[in-house]
């Protein structure tokens, strides 16, 4: 089983269930499901910890649960996926697969069950010095094709964008990959790939020419866990990503997030994905600070 990494800005501890004063979101009233034995193995996204702690905490039985290696564990994106595919886990909470992690689970015989479980807002962050606040969809996709290489092209300051990326499989640049859609993605140079997403965070922030950089995240994740000061979220066309823009559908970069599931045999884990998706289950994420998955 992969020794799970976490971004070094985040201390997941503090999401850890059943840990006094931890920050795990509570449910209001207690859930209708109670699992007792055969507890689903979770693991997930960092981004998607105290989500799916608050799953844990609503239905698991009390106990001691070690998020670096336990029943609910939390790894990054790529390595969730790695642990779902080698059997290690039963249920991961992430990102859609890249293609690459698709193909993975094919060569191993398997299929990725995905069960949305709430929507997210893809976002792109500059330093908090940075004079620009707003750039069009196509403008992003000219930054990270290499085709404008200056702020000042984007009505910022004369300043040479240096565009953070992700390594690749991982989910901020899997959702990178779909926004550009057939535009081809520059190669980062090594310094510009940050490894986790606290990383690129940080850099951007901190980034020695601090003007100049640009990153990306998931809305949830640079607001609710990380709230660095130093960076802002960029709008889009006009548009903030707020979560009301998310439920009222005009922010461009909203994607969903899921419950993916490879041929487990655990009876509980259909049982805890159906009360996730249930009214109780819902309520919950948008208690923790995500958004809903919408009504059919």
């Amino acid at each position: 089983m992969s020794i799970p990494t976490v971004d070094a800005e985040i201390d997941v501890s503090v999401y850890q269930p059943f840990t006094e004063q931890n920050k795990v979101v509570k449910s209001d009233t207690k859930a209708s499901l109670q699992l007792v034995e055969s507890l689903p193995r979770l693991d997930g996204a960092t981004a998607m910890y105290p989500l799916y702690a608050a799953f844990v905490e609503a239905t698991y039985p009390k106990g001691y649960y070690p998020y670096d290696k336990s029943r609910v564990m939390v790894s990054r994106t790529p390595e969730a996926y790695q642990n779902l595919i080698s059997g290690d886990v039963d249920l991961i909470f992430v990102a859609a697969p890249s293609e690459s992690q698709k193909r993975q689970a094919e060569m191993e015989g398997l299929t990725f069950d995905m069960t949305p479980i709430g929507r997210e807002a893809f976002v792109f962050f500059v330093n908090h010095k940075n004079s620009v606040e707003n750039l069009s969809l196509e403008q992003f996709k000219q930054i990270y094709a290499g085709k404008i290489t200056n702020w000042y092209e984007v009505g910022g300051e004369n300043a040479a964008i240096c565009a953070f990326q992700r390594p690749a499989d991982s989910g901020s640049q899997t959702a990178l990959e779909r926004m550009m859609g057939d535009t081809p993605i520059m190669e980062a140079p090594a310094e510009n790939v940050a490894t986790g997403m606290g990383g690129i965070i940080h850099e951007v922030s901190q980034y020695r020419n601090y003007k100049n950089a640009i990153g990306y995240t998931f809305r949830f994740y640079s607001t609710e866990m990380v709230n660095n000061k130093e960076i802002k979220l960029l709008s889009i066309d006009g548009i903030a990503p707020t979560k009301e823009n998310i439920c009222n559908g005009t922010y461009p970069l909203v994607s969903e997030f899921y419950a993916v599931t490879a041929g487990t045999d655990n009876p509980n884990v259909k049982k805890l994905i159906d009360w996730i998706v249930s009214d109780e289950g819902q309520a919950l994420v948008e208690k923790v600070g995500y958004v809903r998955v919408e009504n059919d």
